[in-house]
């Protein structure tokens, strides 16, 4: 008996929290990110590439491939409004990488220059000067790429700067 009780408790909390997921977030985003960033990606597939996957899909799935249950998990966790006329029978074009990235744009770190790259310290990956994650992940360094490798990162994607 306590254990259903405690089992009936935490799908109750679980609720509540993806409740309050949809509740939170920003207008016109169909999922979550596994690093707690939003997409408006039309589609599951892709949708949080480079944010460790999708955590929570907001809106209801078209594609034939999901199975009826995460279709119907993502129609609970995200009720749709009921329709204000005609207008809202076709939604308007979503931008998806261009919203996405403004949301998650993150400052370049002082330093760097012509011949350094930017190791990441955690993933132990080099990014070279104009990539999109040169200078800006959480932790990392500015460095030759020769002492890059020499300090045993790759290259992200296996593309060296140098030729």
């Amino acid at each position: 008996m306590k254990t259903m009780i405690r089992l009936m408790t935490v799908a109750a909390g679980l609720m509540f929290a993806q409740m309050a997921i949809a509740q939170a977030a920003p207008a016109g985003s169909t999922g979550v990110c596994r690093d707690g960033s939003y997409t408006t990606a039309p589609t599951k597939k892709g949708a949080c590439k480079g944010h460790k996957g999708v955590k929570t899909w907001l809106a209801a799935d078209t594609s034939a491939a999901a199975p009826a249950k995460a279709a119907s998990a993502a129609k609970s966790a995200a009720p749709t409004p009921p329709a204000a006329g005609p207008s809202a029978a076709t939604p308007a074009p979503v931008k998806s990488s261009a919203t996405h990235a403004a949301r998650t744009q993150v400052a370049q770190a002082p330093g760097g220059g012509p011949g350094m790259v930017w190791v990441n310290s955690s993933s132990n990956v080099y990014h070279c000067p104009g990539s999109q994650f040169y200078g800006k992940t959480k932790s990392g360094s500015y460095m030759t790429e020769a002492e890059a490798k020499a300090k045993g990162a790759h290259a992200d994607h296996n593309h060296p700067c140098s030729k």
